[in-house]
């Protein structure tokens, strides 16, 4: 957790260092820095939803990749 908190602090600090705004925009933009990435797996993961419904074939294919790999964890 300790590592957590230091790459989110040092994230803080770089963002109010380097970021170009006026002070409260700065501080925003420093503190919320950590939402983009969770955005960037929750957009994708709806995108990767709808084309499993979408495209059937890419539904199958993945559902395969997916027991594949389960298969190979717990074979190995």
């Amino acid at each position: 957790m300790r590592v957590v908190l230091l790459i989110y602090v040092v994230g803080v600090l770089l963002g109010l260092a380097f970021t170009d705004g006026r002070p409260l925009v700065r501080l925003v933009l420093a503190l919320a820095w950590p939402v983009a990435p969770l955005a960037f797996v929750v957009v994708v993961g709806g995108l990767l939803l709808a084309a499993l419904y979408i495209f059937p074939v890419f539904g199958a294919v993945v559902v395969a990749l997916g027991a594949l790999a389960g298969w190979w964890v717990f074979m190995s």
